[in-house]
């Protein structure tokens, strides 16, 4: 439908009052279970939005924004698990998307301390361990953190170095690893590590170990100087002969294999977090044009601005549908790794151009925090290289069309 926006101008607005960027109406037979769950995460955003530009600003981790998080049950990321509450495809996809028009920051919380935390949890935690965790990590009563990465291993993280042997009945752990979000928050970090213990039947496979981070030996320092992802705290994280308990290891890791499952799982919520990055620029774009005077009128009076808009608007069509055929694919059981890694692909690059288009059509004001589309397109920078950089994705993709590996 269409409203007047103030300052006399108009535009397409949905039902709830929000401008209406879904032009191909992909999502307008969105499930009202789904809606609901969106609607929620769309509720948050508004709660929240103007302190997370603020803790952005400031290089600043709000964790009562992310306890609030977990109170409103958003951040279980669509993993299946009886002690969790179920969300569809679509709707853990929504919520990505929605939480990350609102803050970059946000939307890698939902990836670290749902996506990859509490999932690791839920599908290789013990009994026990999920009997102790699953809860609180779900509720953000306890940060989470996923390591997987090193400071000399990023996308070749199948060559890790940290590793945990036996010694008695304990396990020791040695090693560094690196941009671990929630690895200095006081709560519990999932390291996966290297096997170095003759005569265990897992020795030189890689597996998980739930870490309390008070543990002796760990410390974890907050990684400073970063021009993305600010409102977010990652971590270096020093493993200097951490003692374990034996049954610190979650039994369900046994190879990288288990890694690569969560990542592969994680990778559908970057490319509609990406999407949600690059509605909020659209919109801002947009509003923008149709409000700002220039030469006497409307900057969407001009040609070029009403081309560059088009351009826009092209790439996020493209982007919703990726994502709505993922949700499809997923909720019918015939989602395949590299179908996830294009659509990362796809959007994080899509996201690129539409930011950038956006910043420039704002002019001087497009570099305003105010504004957030710099925001926007620095935390985009961030997304496209985590889960998988862009020439990961590639390869990943061209080994599956052409049969070929090129990665070594």
């Amino acid at each position: 439908m269409t409203t007047p926006l103030p300052g006399g101008t108009s535009g397409r607005y949905d039902v709830l009052g929000r401008l209406d960027t879904d032009y191909y109406a992909v999502f307008a037979d969105v499930p009202a279970a789904d809606r609901e769950v969106w609607e929620r995460a769309q509720g948050f955003v508004d709660e929240i939005g103007d302190r997370m530009r603020d803790a952005w600003d400031a290089a600043d981790y709000p964790l009562d924004i992310a306890e609030r998080f977990g109170e409103l049950d958003l951040l279980n990321d669509g993993i299946d698990h009886p002690r969790l509450t179920r969300f569809s495809p679509l709707a853990a996809g929504l919520v990505n998307m929605e939480i990350s028009r609102g803050d970059g920051s946000l939307g890698t919380v939902l990836a670290v301390q749902g996506g990859l935390a509490l999932r690791t949890l839920a599908l290789f935690g013990s009994e026990a361990q999920q009997e102790r965790w699953l809860l609180p990590v779900a509720r953000f009563e306890v940060p989470a953190a996923f390591a997987l990465t090193e400071p000399d291993h990023g996308s070749d993280s199948v060559s890790l170095e940290t590793v945990a042997r036996r010694d008695g009945a304990e396990w020791v752990l040695r090693g560094a690893k690196k941009w671990i979000g929630n690895g200095a928050s006081g709560g519990i970090t999932f390291v996966w590590a290297r096997i170095d213990a003759e005569g265990d039947e897992h020795h030189g496979a890689v597996r998980c170990f739930l870490v309390e981070q008070d543990r002796p030996g760990y410390t974890g320092t907050v990684i400073a100087g970063k021009g993305s992802l600010r409102g977010i705290h990652q971590a270096h994280i020093a493993l200097d002969d951490v003692r374990l308990p034996a049954d610190a290891v979650l039994p369900g890791t046994r190879t990288f294999k288990d890694a690569s499952t969560v990542l592969y799982a994680t990778r559908s919520g970057v490319a509609w977090s990406a999407l949600g990055h690059a509605t909020a620029c659209y919109e801002t774009a947009l509003q923008y044009a149709q409000q700002r005077i220039q030469f006497g009128k409307p900057l969407a009076r001009f040609q070029m601005v009403q081309e560059r808009l088009a351009h826009m608007l092209e790439d996020l069509t493209a982007m919703q549908l990726y994502c709505r055929r993922l949700a499809d694919l997923e909720t019918a059981g015939g989602l395949r790794p590299t179908q996830a890694s294009l659509a990362k692909f796809h959007n994080t690059r899509a996201a690129r151009r539409v930011a950038a288009t956006a910043r420039d059509l704002l002019g001087g004001n497009g570099i305003l925090l105010e504004n957030g589309v710099m925001q926007h397109m620095a935390d985009i920078e961030a997304i496209h290289t985590y889960e998988g950089t862009e020439s990961v994705q590639a390869l990943l993709l061209g080994r599956d069309i052409t049969g070929v590996s090129a990665f070594a």
